[in-house]
């Protein structure tokens, strides 16, 4: 019968056995793995990342990562490879090569190919006795005692060691780099450290909606121009230079004291030295400043010249913070 107990007991068994199988790849980090880091470190070309089954599913993503952190890597399926796919590997590339076994037909194929052209192939196996490692240059031991599917077959461990074995190398490649959470941005300018990183004000300013009156405007224009471009606030500009800034919330405040305002234009009630940015700020540092001054809204100014809004709640939309 099965119960709540057994599915749970079967979960932790199997992460058990992963981690267990992980912990002893730190035993096989040799010098192979240093001598193979090193060769794609000092490489001119890009590194090829081949397998079949499921370790293709693995090479892919290494690939993503190795793209992601700074090292040009592409996938090469190895059964597709012997049909025409090898003519996108280059003279100076380097291949790793997966394959649990290191003995599959297609690995068989494969290999000599490969060496035909004379790049460098590292091994990432868990026979290091097999076809493909005694063809490579370098053998990354990958050795599983079992997998964790309960009989033995589907590949549970051997992939998971494979995957942590190809990060091993793109941390180490990182390191290597001096990789940088602003590099890391660069590659990835739709995350949402990308934007933190690279995001400036300029690149959310919309020409627009750029609220502005002059200082004789009269409330009803104050409230027109507030209204129409819907950043609950205005700009109080004289010669292109802003003199102060009103607020939806100055409107509210205003109407609370006064019966009337007829008599009242946008200088009389504006707020004069506003906070401001320029447009080359970073769009994270502007909003560090919205809430050190607990505001929701910044004039943008460059050399004098205003440039428009920027508000919190479009930062919030980005996704940045």
């Amino acid at each position: 019968m099965i119960t709540k107990e057994n599915i749970l007991a079967s979960a932790k068994k199997t992460i058990l056995s992963e981690s267990k199988a992980i912990a002893k790849l730190a035993d096989f980090v040799d010098e192979n793995f240093s001598n193979a880091t090193q060769c794609i470190y000092n490489s001119k070309g890009r590194l090829v990342v081949t397998g079949i089954g499921k370790s293709a599913i693995i090479a892919q993503k290494m690939v993503a990562t190795f793209n992601s952190t700074g090292t040009p890597s592409l996938f090469l399926h190895a059964a597709e490879a012997i049909h025409g796919d090898l003519g996108m590997i280059q003279n100076d590339d380097v291949i790793i090569c997966i394959s649990k076994s290191g003995n599959s037909p297609e690995i068989k194929v494969l290999v000599p190919l490969l060496k035909r052209f004379g790049n460098t192939l590292i091994a990432i196996t868990g026979n290091t006795s097999s076809f493909l490692a005694k063809g490579s240059d370098f053998v990354l031991n990958t050795t599983v005692e079992a997998e964790a599917c309960p009989i033995n077959l589907a590949p549970t461990n051997s992939t998971t060691a494979q995957l942590v074995m190809g990060d091993a190398i793109a941390v180490c490649l990182m390191e290597m780099r001096d990789f940088k959470a602003e590099d890391f941005a660069i590659y990835h300018p739709g995350g949402a450290l990308g934007k933190k990183l690279l995001l400036r004000v300029k690149d959310m300013l919309e020409n627009s909606l750029k609220p502005m009156v002059a200082p004789e405007a009269s409330i009803k224009q104050v409230i027109f121009e507030i209204s129409e471009k819907r950043l609950g606030v205005t700009a109080v500009v004289e010669d292109n230079k802003v003199i102060g800034i009103i607020t939806d919330g100055d409107i509210r405040r205003m109407l609370n004291e006064r019966d009337t305002f007829a008599d009242l234009t946008a200088k009389d009630i504006m707020t004069k030295n506003p906070k401001m940015t320029s447009s080359a700020a970073m769009v994270v540092d502007a909003f560090n400043s919205m809430e050190d001054f607990s505001i929701t809204q910044l004039v943008v100014v460059d050399d004098m010249e205003y440039k428009g809004v920027l508000h919190i709640h479009d930062i919030l939309k980005e996704g940045i913070v």
